[in-house]
C-alpha cells in the first residue's frame, strides 16, 4: 500500500496539483487586496453605505450570506477580467511563434526542393 501511495504522489500531476494550491494561496492574496483595496473604493461610490452583513432576522444572520455572494461575484468577475488579459497576451506570443515556425518550414520545403532538381539533373547527364 505504501509503495502504491508513493507512486501516487510522486506522479507529475499530483506535484502539479500541489504547486497549484500553493500557487493559488499566494494569488489569493493578491486578489484579495486587488478587491479591498481598488475595486471595492471604485463600487463604494455607486452603493454608498450598503453594508449587507448586518441585516439580520431573529437570530439569522442572512445579510452576511448575501455579502458573501455579492464579494464572491466581484472577485470572480475580476478574476475573469485578468485571465481574459493574460489570454489576449498568450495569443499574441503564440502569433509571433507560429510565424517563425512557417518560416523554417518553408526553408526546409525549399532546400529539399532544391536537393531534388540537383539530383534530377545528375540523373539526366
Amino acid at each position: 500500500m505504501w509503495k502504491e501511495f508513493r507512486a501516487f504522489a510522486i506522479k507529475g500531476n499530483v506535484i502539479d496539483l500541489a504547486v497549484g494550491v500553493v500557487i493559488g494561496t499566494a494569488f489569493s492574496k493578491i486578489v484579495s487586496s486587488l478587491v479591498e483595496d481598488l475595486i471595492m473604493p471604485l463600487f463604494a461610490h455607486f452603493i454608498v453605505g450598503v453594508n449587507f452583513s448586518s441585516w439580520t432576522y431573529a437570530g439569522i444572520h442572512y445579510g452576511n450570506f448575501i455579502q458573501r455572494i455579492v464579494d464572491f461575484f466581484i472577485i470572480s468577475f475580476s478574476i475573469f477580467l485578468v485571465v481574459r488579459l493574460i489570454s489576449k497576451f498568450k495569443k499574441k506570443e503564440e502569433v509571433k511563434d507560429e510565424a517563425v515556425t512557417v518560416d523554417t518550414k518553408e526553408e526546409l520545403l525549399k532546400e529539399i526542393r532544391d536537393l531534388l532538381k540537383a539530383e534530377a539533373v545528375r540523373e539526366k547527364e
